[in-house]
């Protein structure tokens, strides 16, 4: 019996039907026309989508294997998250869902059991599935998921030397300085090297690189100490009136030059992100003061450059092995990473550096090459992308669609919104809940239950994001219809109430405060 899992809206009220860990590994699948392709999978943490040597962002950084993946494959220009952080945007890749649905919204809540993963799918059609690396849904556990033939996991965030591996269940630990981003390569090799080439596929190669602390592989320790930091123009729209040194660099932040320029609008800046400026997120106290701004930036880089070794590990070995021509690479990053714009650090907020992600699909002879995708796709859109490059059609549960038929340049409808979603949380209050719709051009950010200014954005005059034209009379009606679009999509998708759970945390025990 083909079971699915089954939404019925009533007024008021929606009724999920859970479907138990047993029947989702039991699922049969539909077949589609596509060619069933090999498929691996690399996931980075908090590799934000314009840290990449051939966009130019950084004059320094240097990734050639990224470069050859966008150069020889095709680099998504405007691949976003529905959530930026880091588990519910992993539960969205494995689910095809918004956090809402699959209700995994911020990185303490408990995974739950009914949720079928893409790769369950996969193995139902023959695949040899394997995982490696960062897991980070559903509290830390390590322990092996439903969906793969192989697990090589680690608690939590992991470390970056001498880690310990939940090995299909056995922990291993390593010493003498082992590297976790080579490390997890050379094991996702050595397990290709076993596989069979009459049974396709799936790996999940999922990076701890670049999530801080960065500490970089040895032999990329301070190759970037001398070079000079691209400051982002809005690093301090925010600060006092007072001066800001960061390296050998001062600012004026808000000197008459500023304040005179059109294009900054100071007086719309929410009041949260001039509070988050001096916070573990902002750029004046950025992890209450343990690291310079500048050392995080290099280190950031330096960090980066093993996630990008690992891509040209792999590419070599399919290369060598014959299995480039059966095979499709796909580099995604898990959510995005503020270096300094609005005066803030990490992500969760929806402005671009924290939203957009790299994205980069590599299959010469099976895709287009050399072709840059200027549409909006999602992390939702992974899983049934994937799905559809195995020859499974995409199971009903699942909200994101397959972009497999653009890569090969097929001229299809695409969606023309993109939602975003982000809720409170309790260890970081400094982060309203946010929503907010991308539609072409435009983005308007709404900020419920916060007395706060909401904001909105022509992105193809103001890419950085400097001017809110929230109060702009002539944008009123685009808001109003923009803002009316965002309640329709949440409440056809079951999204209109907070997906609450209960607190776990030992540090939460104490009962009269919101912050811990």
């Amino acid at each position: 019996m083909f079971i699915r899992r089954l939404l019925y809206f009533i007024p008021g009220l929606f009724i999920t039907l859970h479907v138990t860990a047993q029947q989702a590994s039991s699922l049969k699948i539909e077949r589609n026309n596509n060619k069933p392709f090999n498929v691996i999978f690399i996931l980075s943490d908090d590799h934000r989508y314009d840290f990449m040597g051939f966009t130019g962002k950084v004059p320094w950084l240097k990734t050639p294997n990224m470069d050859k993946m966008a150069h020889d494959g095709v680099w998504i220009k405007n691949a976003t998250v529905t959530t930026s952080l880091c588990s519910p945007s992993r539960a969205s890749i494995l689910t095809g869902m918004y956090a809402h649905k699959h209700t995994v919204v911020d990185n303490s809540s408990p995974l739950p059991s009914n949720l079928i993963f893409f790769p369950q799918y996969l193995q139902q059609a023959g695949y040899k599935t394997a995982f490696f690396g960062k897991w980070h849904i559903g509290e830390v556990s390590d322990a092996p998921q439903k969906g793969f033939n192989e697990w090589e996991s680690f608690r939590g965030q992991g470390v970056y030397y001498n880690p310990t591996l939940n090995i299909n269940g056995k922990g291993t630990t390593y010493s003498d300085s082992t590297y976790i981003t080579d490390l997890l390569t050379n094991n996702a090799l050595d397990w290709l090297k076993k596989q069979d080439d009459k049974k396709p596929f799936f790996v999940y190669l999922s990076h701890k690189g670049v999530h801080a602390e960065f500490y970089p592989a040895k032999k990329y320790r301070d190759v970037y100490k001398d070079e000079p930091i691209p400051y982002p123009s809005t690093i301090n729209l925010t600060a006092s009136d007072s001066s800001i040194v960061y390296g050998d660099t001062r600012f004026e932040p808000t000197g008459a030059m500023v304040k005179k320029d059109t294009n900054y609008n100071l007086a719309d800046i929410p009041k949260w992100v001039y509070k988050q400026r001096y916070s573990w997120h902002g750029v004046d106290y950025l992890y209450h003061g343990q690291i310079k701004f500048d050392d995080f930036y290099r280190r950031y880089c330096e960090t980066l450059l093993s996630v990008d070794e690992s891509i040209g590990e792999v590419m070599r070995y399919l290369k060598e092995s014959g299995r480039d021509k059966n095979t499709i690479i796909i580099y995604m990053g898990d959510n995005g990473f503020l270096m300094g714009e609005h005066g803030l650090i990490d992500k969760r907020n929806m402005y671009e550096e924290s939203e957009k992600v790299p994205l980069l699909v590599y299959a010469p002879g099976m895709i287009e090459q050399g072709k840059t995708l200027e549409q909006v796709i999602q992390n939702i859109d992974i899983a049934p992308t994937i799905l559809d490059m195995a020859g499974i059609k995409e199971p009903s549960q699942m909200q994101g669609e397959s972009f497999y038929p653009l890569l090969k340049g097929d001229s299809i409808a695409w969606r023309n919104k993109a939602f975003y979603e982000y809720y409170w949380e309790y260890a970081f209050p400094q982060t309203p809940t946010t929503f907010g719709v991308r539609d072409g051009d435009y983005k308007f950010i709404f900020y419920p239950g916060i007395w706060d200014i909401n904001e909105f954005y022509d992105l193809k005059h103001d890419p950085e994001e400097k001017k809110n034209l929230i109060r702009v009379e002539a944008y009123q009606p685009l808001i109003k219809k923009l803002r009316d679009e965002l309640y329709d999509w949440l409440e056809q998708t079951g999204g209109m109430q907070i997906p609450l759970k209960r607190l776990t945390d030992k540090k939460q025990d104490n009962l009269y405060s919101n912050t811990y």
